[in-house]
């Protein structure tokens, strides 16, 4: 069974996460969706929201199993302890590339039996961010271009803009 985990914060998921783990799902015969507990962060929604919209928002995928999981610590310690063996990563720009190999090199150095798999962004969503979105959020504009229509309601309550613009 070819098992990957797809990281990440998903502080909200968007659009590009989601298109990341359907094209991810036509590889792979499992993903673990795995939302970071990171206590060096302040993230909008608990983890507990975070994993709850994963869940909601992955649960129409069929190509492939997909569970949705959180973890603290190192990534790659939870990849082996889920007997995965990939990690699997999108990339927008150059800069997340910087970023990412950086991260893959270090992670290969703790574990040579974990590969990164990296899958560039739809053009389409390509310009997406969490954070992008919630700063967007913070001031009322409309995000359900960007994200689902649920995680653009739970945008508008935690920021206490009940009406869309």
């Amino acid at each position: 069974m070819k098992v990957a985990v797809y990281p990440g914060s998903f502080d909200p998921i968007t659009y590009g996460h989601l298109d990341i783990i359907q094209r991810g799902a036509k590889v792979f015969d499992k993903i673990i969706v795995a939302t970071l507990v990171n206590s060096a962060k302040n993230p909008l929604f608990s983890t507990d929201e975070r994993t709850s919209m994963v869940r909601k928002a992955v649960s129409g995928i069929q190509d492939c199993e997909i569970e949705v999981d959180h973890f603290d610590g190192l990534l790659v310690d939870y990849v082996k302890k889920r007997q995965a063996n990939v990690i699997l990563r999108g990339l927008r720009a150059i800069s997340d590339f910087e970023y990412e190999l950086q991260i893959a090199s270090v992670n290969r150095i703790i574990s040579d039996e974990v590969e990164t798999l990296f899958f560039m962004s739809n053009n389409k969503h390509s310009f997406i961010s969490s954070s992008m979105v919630k700063e967007i959020a913070r001031y009322g504009a409309e995000t359900k271009e960007l994200v689902p229509d649920f995680v653009a309601q739970m945008l508008r309550e935690k920021f206490g803009h009940t009406k869309t613009r």
